[in-house]
């Protein structure tokens, strides 16, 4: 790992076996990402963002190729040590916020709270972190369907801040919303930028570079 960096990625090759034939979705990339940046990922749809925002996330293993998080070999570690590593470093926003229908927004926020501590929330810290994005404690009793899609977004981002993670993994977060919300949104995500927080962010809107300090373009699974 190099000096102040939380995130870096060593030829990271991403390969998918396929019946017509194997799709590499990433080719040999190398990025290193530094504590506290703001890093957007651009490219054109079906160029990597997605897969490459995946590897960072631990939601996937590379094919070939070394992914160091926080300093640890992401290669290295089991199923468990994955596991606690999401629940404790790496906070994650989806376009399609990847809400439980069936559980109440409070419920949704509180979901990987209980995993990782083996408790309910007892200190109120579901309800205050809400009431932070702008979810009251009426709407907390609400399901997703019954919700917005920028309310589900904004339980969404709670949800990935439950556990005060220090790496912040944003995919497409506005892609869902209309432009008025999805600016709402990204002020949201800058402040939490602002606190410290290293934010990777994939997107296809040109006004949410704006958000950003360093743009990475990604073309056929490559670093441009």
């Amino acid at each position: 790992m190099k000096d102040n960096a939380v995130i870096e990625l060593k030829d990271v090759t991403k390969v998918y076996p396929l019946p017509a034939g194997d799709v590499i979705a990433l080719d040999r990339v190398s990025i290193t990402i530094k504590e506290g940046e703001f890093v957007a990922i651009m490219g054109p749809s079906g160029s990597g963002k997605s897969t490459l925002l995946n590897q960072v996330g631990c939601l996937d293993v590379p094919t070939s190729g070394s992914l160091f998080i926080t300093g640890k070999d992401v290669g290295e570690m089991n199923d468990d040590e994955l596991t606690d590593l999401r629940l404790e470093k790496i906070g994650y926003i989806f376009q399609k916020f990847n809400l439980i229908p069936l559980l109440t927004a409070y419920e949704n926020v509180e979901y990987p709270y209980i995993m990782k501590h083996k408790c309910h929330d007892t200190d109120g810290i579901v309800t205050a972190l809400l009431n932070e994005v702008g979810i009251d404690e009426a709407l907390a009793t609400h399901t997703p369907p019954e919700l917005s899609g920028g309310q589900q977004q904004r339980v969404a981002i709670a949800r990935a801040l439950i556990n005060d993670p220090k790496i912040l993994l944003c995919d497409e977060p506005t892609g869902n919303l209309d432009s008025k919300t999805g600016t709402q949104i990204m002020e949201m995500i800058k402040a939490l930028h602002n606190q410290g927080r290293t934010v990777i962010m994939v997107t296809h809107d040109p006004k949410n570079l704006d958000y950003a300090e360093r743009t990475i373009t990604i073309t056929d699974g490559r670093i441009k």
